[in-house]
């Protein structure tokens, strides 16, 4: 599978992956094909977990939906997962079943979310949660939660810092993860009273792009 993370520290969000793809027992590394884990959608990025069929359905149905794809709060998330369900029912003809006593139709979609407004995550039944320092998702999730909890307070790191940390917690441990790590750092909104140090929470990557 992967390893996602998502981070918040002081005025600062990060999102970072992983690169492995795997196919049952064959493994697809960045090497041979650029995988890309983290899709850009405006100003937020949004990273996946689970089938390599995901990737290049979610990343022309965020991509392609405008201004409908609001993604900065929690309730924005929630309002735009139910028309990203709907479309990929009617579009994309994804199987809604997971267990015959589900009590909603799944997505099948996790998903991390980072952009200035925050850090999330989504599950299949469109739940969706916002977290105050950091999440993970993917088969090398609670390495990377133990590492991230293990550096989180120290006052040296940012958020950027611990997304790597978490990633490479997951690529040393976890069988279905490899890099390179992709790492993407956003300024978080400041509130009313505040000046943004970037109007608009420029995103940057971590590696040095922009």
């Amino acid at each position: 599978m992967t390893t996602c993370v998502v981070v918040r520290k002081g005025d600062e969000v990060a999102i970072a992956a992983d690169a492995l793809v795997t196919f049952g027992d064959t493994r697809l590394s960045r090497a041979y094909e650029r995988n890309q884990k983290v899709i850009p959608v405006g100003e937020s990025f949004v990273a996946l977990a689970g089938t390599t069929a995901h990737f290049p359905v979610m990343r022309a149905l965020l991509t392609g939906m405008g201004e409908e794809c609001r993604l900065m709060t929690r309730d924005d998330v929630f309002r735009t997962f139910l028309k990203v369900h709907e479309r990929l029912k009617n579009e994309y003809f994804i199987n809604t079943k997971e267990d015959e006593d589900d009590p909603y139709e799944s997505s099948q979609i996790v998903c991390l979310i980072a952009n200035p407004g925050g850090i999330f995550g989504v599950y299949s039944y469109r739940e969706v949660f916002s977290f105050d320092r950091f999440w993970g998702i993917g088969s090398g999730r609670n390495y990377a939660l133990g590492a991230m909890h293990a550096v989180y307070d120290r006052p040296e790191m940012d958020a950027g810092d611990i997304a790597r940390i978490g990633v490479d917690a997951g690529i040393e441990f976890d069988k279905s993860s490899a890099g390179p790590i992709d790492v993407h750092t956003v300024k978080i909104l400041a509130a009313p009273h505040e000046t943004p140090q970037q109007p608009g929470g420029a995103a940057t990557n971590k590696d040095g792009a922009a």
